[in-house]
């Protein structure tokens, strides 16, 4: 049984626990406002990417001369994975879920037989798998919002080494794994493929149109030709996706790591409970054993 010592020891150890667990509970909250407001303020440029993309597809048709970004390589034989994680830990299971959905996206890849790159960004998952896939990593980002912001330069850099790759033939089929922030209690692990890019269905969008005419096309008219216009676009709304992509990546880390630390300081608060509990019997065991050998003590010199 511990001594009355070793109790008050581990009460105020877990005492020091819990400050340390609450004051990051409020730093990540914080941070999280900021990451929030970020997120928000990139959302009209990339609404208007979106609707840009939109026009210039309704007009379209696919063809051998369309941009690489639209209609890839002709070939899924090689797969680029880029696993967005974070730099820190005590964020719950932030990174485990992205780093499972990456090993299982891996395995399956593996297992068909086709050939698997990976670009880390955040030391978290760069240091899980290179364990035992460190041969897949071909290049890895860390520090990126390092200062409590990401800057679109961050996504610029990965964007720029994706493209770099697939003009260099090194894949044919780029996907990106990464946390999607629903709310600060939800978190989604999601793989997009971003290589070759799917254009948005028109029909889909123009829901009042009358399924029956699919040929109608926009009514506006390009200079120069859609294609050409596509051809710079893809770059830019590849680098937009990946940056969308950090940022729910930083304000989901922020929401894990707050309600992550919120349950530890709850945990301690009731550990203190149980400590204290126990302290207070282990001590009142030991005033009841001194009592009983003071008086026993006391009856034997009567005797």
């Amino acid at each position: 049984m511990p001594t009355l010592k070793e109790y008050r020891n581990r009460i105020v150890s877990v005492k020091s626990t819990k400050k340390i667990t609450s004051a990051m509970k409020m730093v990540a909250a914080s941070k999280l406002k900021k990451a929030q407001e970020q997120a928000e303020a990139s959302q009209p440029y990339a609404a208007a990417m979106n609707d840009m993309m939109r026009r210039v597809a309704a007009n379209v048709v696919v063809g051998p001369h369309s941009p690489n970004l639209l209609v890839g390589t002709g070939s899924d034989k090689k797969h680029l994975l880029v696993m967005v994680t974070s730099d820190r830990g005590l964020a719950g299971g932030f990174n485990a879920n992205i780093i499972r959905r990456a090993r299982l996206e891996i395995r399956k890849l593996i297992a068909e037989g086709k050939d698997v790159k990976v670009i880390c960004v955040g030391r978290k998952g760069r240091d899980v798998l290179k364990r035992e896939l460190g041969d897949k990593i071909i290049e890895s980002f860390i520090g990126i919002g390092a200062k409590g912001k990401v800057n679109f330069a961050d996504a610029d850099l990965v964007s720029q080494l994706v493209l770099e790759q697939f003009n260099a033939g090194h894949f044919d089929v780029c996907t990106l794994i990464y946390n999607e922030f629903r709310s600060v209690l939800a978190q989604r692990p999601v793989a997009a493929q971003i290589i070759p890019f799917t254009l948005p269905e028109v029909a889909a969008v123009n829901e009042n149109k009358p399924p029956e005419k699919p040929e109608v096309k926009s009514p506006y008219s390009f200079e120069p030709e859609e294609d050409i216009i596509l051809g710079q676009l893809l770059p830019r709304n590849l680098g937009i996706q990946i940056f969308r992509a950090l940022l729910d990546s930083a304000a989901g880390e922020q929401a894990a790591r707050m309600t992550a630390m919120d349950n530890a300081t709850r945990n301690a608060g009731d550990m203190i409970n149980k400590l204290s509990v126990q302290y207070n019997r282990a001590r009142q065991a030991y005033i009841t054993k001194e009592l009983i050998e003071i008086i026993s003590g006391a009856e034997a010199a009567k005797g």
